[in-house]
């Protein structure tokens, strides 16, 4: 039984009985005009106002209980946190000042005593909203900068935060449904390098079990593999998972609704995906990219160095071989067919870097001895 159901029948029966009230005061009046007292006109008054009543509460209680509540309260999650208190503070702000000239403005003659009081709440309040709402992220600045200043007088480790920074873009870390899937996200926020909480939003994790679902084997492996992936994140204690229902309405792609968000939470987005890290880029929203920190972990190697690789298959070129360094680097080794399924060691001759990743060219050891 769900809780709008329980709610219609609650307002229909306090409907009913206010409609029974009101419908013996009108058959009472209605027989005191008619100078009849009638038993049987005031109950059928009682009935009939009783019946409308019931069928008004059956029909508008949702409209007037839970679904005003709903659409607050999708509201107040659209709302970043920041903005939230700072509308709050204005208000309160707002209020304090009214109240403050209250009492002067009451001792005005006529109606002006009894009006401008009111009219007092309603203006600083409303212009303490706005005005704190506006200037928010200057307002929390200032804290930052002066939380700040007392760290660095007490000698804590916080000193050596920076002035304007801003506690959502160090706390908070939007997950895009690519970065779940590629799974690496728990490896690396296993390590600790992610400071502070993991949000994934409610429209991701619905784009996640779609991809599961879906009746291609291929993607249903990879959103499958997501949901192990949150599950596994989950469990970690040291790493804070936070699930959220906060959306943004009127958009339907996933990607646009993940930069709009990050964008009032002013926090980053950790993702892979080529296409969502140049839009972000573009709407001036920070991009935590896994491929760009993983081409950044990887070994630097100049020409001239030597390394050991394994040829595992033949390369586009007459004769080349390809094989892989431990950290998955691409090596294509000049005459390498010939030593197909044999570890080697080579001698790099030229390393480029692509959007791709790094490859790196060699040429065999061996040949380079011939050579000289």
């Amino acid at each position: 039984m769900s809780s709008e159901f329980i709610l219609r029948l609650i307002g229909m029966i306090v409907f009913s009985i206010i409609g029974v009230a009101v419908g013996s005061f009108l058959g009472q009046a209605a027989a005191e005009n008619n100078s009849v007292v009638s038993t049987f006109t005031v109950e059928q008054y009682a009935f009939t106002v009783g019946l409308v009543g019931a069928l008004i509460g059956l029909i508008l209680t949702p409209y007037i209980t839970s679904r005003p509540m709903r659409s607050l309260r999708a509201l107040l999650a659209r709302i970043s946190p920041q903005a939230l208190f700072s509308a709050i503070a204005g208000l309160i702000v707002g209020l304090v000042i009214a109240v403050l000239l209250s009492f002067p403005l009451s001792r005005l003659p006529g109606l002006f005593g009894d009006l401008l009081p009111f009219a007092a709440v309603l203006i600083f309040g409303y212009i303490g909203v706005w005005l704190f709402v506006m200037r928010q992220n200057d307002l929390f600045a200032v804290a930052s900068q002066l939380s700040g200043s007392r760290a660095a007088a007490s000698g804590a480790p916080g000193a050596e935060t920076p002035s304007g920074a801003n506690w959502a873009d160090s706390r908070t870390i939007l997950l895009d449904t690519s970065v779940i899937i590629d799974g690496r996200i728990a490896d690396i926020a296993r390590t600790g390098f992610l400071p502070g909480a993991l949000l994934i939003p409610r429209f991701v994790l619905n784009e996640l079990q779609y991809i599961a679902d879906s009746p291609d084997s291929l993607r249903r492996q990879r959103g499958r593999r997501g949901m192990e992936v949150l599950a596994q994140l989950q469990r970690e204690p040291t790493i804070p998972v936070r699930m959220s229902d906060i959306d943004v309405e009127g958009v339907r792609e996933v990607d646009d609704k993940l930069v709009i968000l990050a964008r009032q939470l002013k926090c980053p987005v950790l993702t892979n995906d080529y296409n969502l890290n140049r839009i972000a880029e573009l709407q001036g929203v920070t991009v935590l990219n896994v491929n760009e920190l993983a081409n950044a972990v990887k070994s630097v190697l100049l020409p001239g160095e030597m390394l050991s690789v394994r040829v595992i298959q033949e390369g586009k070129e007459y004769a080349q071989g390809v094989g892989y360094m431990d950290d998955g680097t691409m090596v294509v080794i000049e005459n390498g067919r010939e030593f197909m399924d044999k570890e080697i060691g080579v001698v790099v001759t030229k390393v480029l870097q692509t959007a791709a990743g790094r490859m790196i060219f060699a040429r065999p050891e061996d040949q380079r001895s011939s050579e000289r």
